[in-house]
């Protein structure tokens, strides 16, 4: 799966940074892969994903770097963040169950 990655993260003011407390994490679900982008695997061609850069938080299950945040597009059914390691999705919502990637 390829995945270019387009725009970088906003650069943050440093009276803007995020807190560092246990109200700012983020809970994270795993996804099914196919049940957030179309096509994955089409007749072996290459999946092309934007993404919109990186967040603070790694993946669960490989904790090689950082998730890249993946938005609604032409093949993308749901915002998600993604693990270009492992190749995992994962849902976040703040720990009161308020969704983080909804607008």
């Amino acid at each position: 799966m390829t995945l270019p990655e387009t725009m970088s993260p906003p650069q943050q003011h440093p009276t803007r940074q995020r807190r560092n407390d246990a109200g700012d994490c983020l809970v994270l679900s795993e996804l099914n892969p196919r049940m957030v982008v179309d096509h994955m695997d089409d007749e072996g061609q290459p999946l092309h994903v934007l993404t919109f850069g990186s967040v603070r938080e790694f993946c669960p299950k490989c904790q090689s770097g950082h998730l890249k945040l993946v938005l609604r597009q032409s093949s993308v059914r749901m915002a998600h963040l993604f693990c270009a390691d492992c190749a995992s999705c994962y849902d976040a919502h703040y720990p009161n169950g308020t969704p983080a990637l909804t607008i």
